[in-house]
């Protein structure tokens, strides 16, 4: 493990992010317990504000990037980047806080990787393939394939923005192999498959703040499995009755 525990000072700013319950709970600390720790949560629950204030506090640009780079702008940090404390144990200030060219620390986000890509590929310590000449899918894994491995810190925002369902079969391989190779993963998804690996640790976070749960107890999982039994029964309350072609 190379973080064992996030928080937040008491009594944060009324202000956004602040005002998120996910966020309310950091307050009380969140005990991170396994190498690879999911965030799983509704659009605007938190998953993805607590991951970049992760990347700001281990000094890699929330935008997406590299600890320890000279090729991205780290630029200021976020509202919860500037107060989050993230207890790094001694592997984990090696590999995150050591000497620059040492850190192993990558943060992988799908909204903007592609941007990354335009300032980094072919660089040394980066990856040799142009992404605008690989599918979309094909060029996450060039990314995850060359800068998530072995010991370091891997933050992901959403990896599965991209991949199939085998392709996301094959992260959950990646996720595991890194694990064992004395890697840490936090991970913010809205996958089920990535979710399912066995021993991972997952957050839901929700109304009630932060809240581990096992993978059969998600609200997500339940939703899919109820969905692909019946998806006319989810549907008829989103699609139009009076357009043609819509389900009765």
């Amino acid at each position: 493990m190379l973080i064992s525990r996030l928080a937040v000072p008491a009594r944060p700013a009324a202000r956004w992010p602040f005002t998120l319950p996910a966020v309310k709970a950091l307050t009380h600390g969140v005990e991170l317990t396994a190498p690879v720790t999911f965030l799983v949560g509704e659009n605007g629950s938190g998953k993805s504000t607590i991951v970049e204030a992760v990347a700001d506090v281990c000094g890699i640009n929330s935008e997406g990037g590299k600890a320890g780079t000279r090729y991205a702008s780290t630029g200021p940090a976020t509202p919860l980047g500037e107060v989050l404390e993230a207890e790094l144990t001694v592997d984990g200030l090696r590999l995150v806080r050591g000497p620059r060219l040492k850190r192993r620390a990558f943060f992988f986000r799908a909204e903007t990787l592609f941007n990354l890509g335009r300032n980094v590929s072919g660089r040394y310590g980066f990856w040799e393939e142009d992404l605008t000449e690989q599918s979309h899918g094909e060029g996450f894994f060039t990314v995850l394939d060359r800068m998530v491995s072995g010991p370091g810190l891997y933050l992901m925002d959403e990896p599965e923005a991209a991949l199939s369902f085998h392709s996301c079969l094959r992260l959950v391989g990646l996720m595991d192999r890194v694990a064992a190779q004395g890697g840490q993963i936090i991970c913010a998804t809205h996958s089920p498959i990535l979710a399912g690996l066995p021993g991972a640790q997952i957050l839901e976070l929700g109304d009630r703040g932060i809240r581990p749960t096992d993978w059969d107890r998600l609200e997500l999982v339940d939703h899919w499995r109820r969905f692909l039994v019946k998806p006319d029964f989810y549907l008829h309350h989103v699609l139009d009755e009076t357009s043609p072609g819509s389900l009765e």
